[in-house]
């Protein structure tokens, strides 16, 4: 009986040994580190505030080109943009002009020059840090100072009629343009044809054909025909 009790006081030392064991070298050492993890979590220092202009996101400006095509090499571009930013205005990838938004956001950026043939127009917005905005939609302009081909092939210049009030006048032009004789539209095929048929008054008439391209370049050919009923 007393050594059945003897073994069982070493049994009870040595899993209390071995307890002690587990405990200072597996688990205090875990809840330490879980102390530190959360002491530091908690007085960690706040993130500081990030710079407001940094992660602004600008509008980017409204240009208005009211036409696609224009005949001359210098325009003036009127636009809209956040009040008082800086704009910048690109023409084909380059930088054209930089100015500042009025109170109301209103902008003229004035004589822009154009390349001959077609021009590709966007702007941005910027800061004073020269934070910019994404660039606006892009308005392809057309520079255009050609005056459009225009051939009349009938009626003959100074041609006399005698009978048939009515006359035929007929053309060709570029397909694009727009023609009008004496002023009034007529219609233009895919090909750049075109034919009127039009009124003889007594003594002389005047026909005057015109041709109008997208950029408003003119060519204007007259034709005088006498009548005689």
């Amino acid at each position: 009986m007393a050594r059945r009790s003897k073994r069982n006081f070493i049994a009870t030392i040595l899993i209390i040994a071995l307890l002690l064991y587990g405990v200072v070298f597996w688990i205090l050492p875990i809840f330490i580190g879980g102390l530190g993890l959360i002491s530091s979590f908690v007085n960690s220092p706040s993130s500081s505030p990030q710079n407001i202009s940094d992660s602004a996101v600008f509008a980017p400006p409204v240009l208005n080109i009211p036409y696609e095509a224009t005949n001359t090499g210098q325009i003036d571009i009127k636009g809209y943009a956040t009040p008082a930013v800086d704009v910048k205005i690109y023409v084909n990838n380059k930088l054209a002009d930089e100015l500042r938004a009025s109170g109301d956001g209103s902008f003229i950026s004035q004589q822009i020059n154009l390349k001959f043939g077609l021009n590709e127009i966007y702007g941005k917005t910027a800061d004073d840090q020269n934070h910019e905005s994404l660039p606006s939609k892009v308005l392809k302009i057309t520079f255009d100072d050609e005056t459009p081909r225009l051939t009349i092939f009938e009626p003959e210049d100074g041609k006399v009629i005698q009978g048939e009030r009515k006359i035929k006048v007929s053309g060709e032009t570029e397909p694009e343009a727009k023609v009008y004789i004496n002023g009034t539209r007529v219609v233009v095929d895919s090909e750049g044809k075109f034919s009127s048929m039009e009124t003889l008054s007594d003594g002389e008439n005047t026909f005057t054909t015109k041709a109008v391209d997208a950029a408003s370049n003119t060519t204007e050919i007259i034709r005088k025909i006498t009548f005689n009923p």
